[in-house]
């Protein structure tokens, strides 16, 4: 089966950095989204999402886990490989898990080097104020989106997962973060968990575009998870999640359906079952093997 083609001159372009610079420039909105597979990834895309991430997120909402600190290098390059399957128009960027880059800049511009040989990535985030790591990278032809203030690999250090740059002191940071990574070669940031006023200064400061994730209306773009968007969390939504859709109610009907035609037997109908040609059947009756035509089962 082929991949149904995204049309369309407007949405049929392929994004690059150089893509999102312009519509900052152009003054048009950034749109980006998480996901994790196949199916999600040809979703996003055909829907003209710009910018997919595959997100160490993918440690809570996929595997269950308490927060994105224990998924690997390799669990990340599985999920990239599938994603990029799927992915023709936007611009695939995936996310150096906790560990992947903290040891050495030797280290992350290996593992940044694996997403993209290995896993089919276009771009790699990078968590936190790092500038230096960020021109390694880049350094290897690989270009690098940044992301500061709410930054979940920090959750311990942060003391849970807070709203940062309420304070004058990170305000001032944050704001010097941001101009850092911008001169490091970084081709955008996002700006995640911060004071709608903070991330406006900081998009206003920046030539490189800004993707917000409850940061505010004013950056250049937004992104959600895609289990937060359909409502697969099952957990309390952050303030800023908007859902525009309840896959859980979906599937759960759907599932429910299908259990209870398998123990009515209902399903599978005749019209859904697969039956032996006629002159198979008159064989085998001729040849007096016993074959009988099953009856089918009728309710009493």
């Amino acid at each position: 089966m082929s991949l149904t083609p995204v049309t369309g001159s407007a949405t049929s372009q392929k994004i690059t950095p150089l893509t999102l610079l312009e519509r900052k420039q152009a003054h048009q909105p950034i749109t980006a989204l998480t996901a994790y597979d196949y199916a999600t990834a040809r979703l996003a895309d055909e829907a003209g999402i710009d910018f997919i991430l595959v997100g160490d997120s993918l440690a809570m909402v996929v595997m269950g886990l308490e927060s994105t600190l224990p998924v690997t290098v390799d669990e990340m390059l599985h999920h990239t490989r599938a994603a990029r399957r799927a992915v023709r128009r936007a611009m695939l960027v995936v996310d150096m898990p906790f560990g992947s880059y903290h040891a050495s800049l030797d280290q992350g511009v290996a593992n940044a080097a694996r997403f993209v040989k290995e896993g089919g990535a276009e771009a790699v985030k990078v968590e936190g104020g790092r500038p230096e790591l960020i021109e390694r990278i880049i350094a290897a032809e690989i270009p690098v989106v940044g992301h500061i203030g709410l930054t979940p690999q920090s959750v311990h250090r942060m003391g849970g997962y807070k709203v940062q740059g309420k304070t004058a002191a990170q305000y001032a940071r944050l704001r010097k973060d941001a101009r850092e990574l911008e001169i490091a070669g970084a081709s955008a940031i996002v700006l995640e968990g911060m004071p709608r006023e903070l991330a406006a200064e900081i998009t206003a400061d920046l030539e490189i575009p800004t993707i917000g994730i409850g940061a505010g209306i004013d950056c250049d773009g937004q992104i959600l998870v895609f289990h937060d968007l359909v409502n697969l969390t099952f957990a309390p939504p952050a303030r800023f999640v908007r859902r525009y859709g309840d896959a859980a109610e979906l599937f759960r009907n759907a599932i429910t359906a299908y259990r209870d035609d398998v123990v009515e037997r209902r399903y599978p109908s005749e019209s859904e079952s697969y039956h032996l040609p006629k002159g198979t059947a008159d064989a085998l009756e001729a040849a007096a093997v016993g074959f009988q035509t099953p009856r089918l089962r009728r309710k009493a």
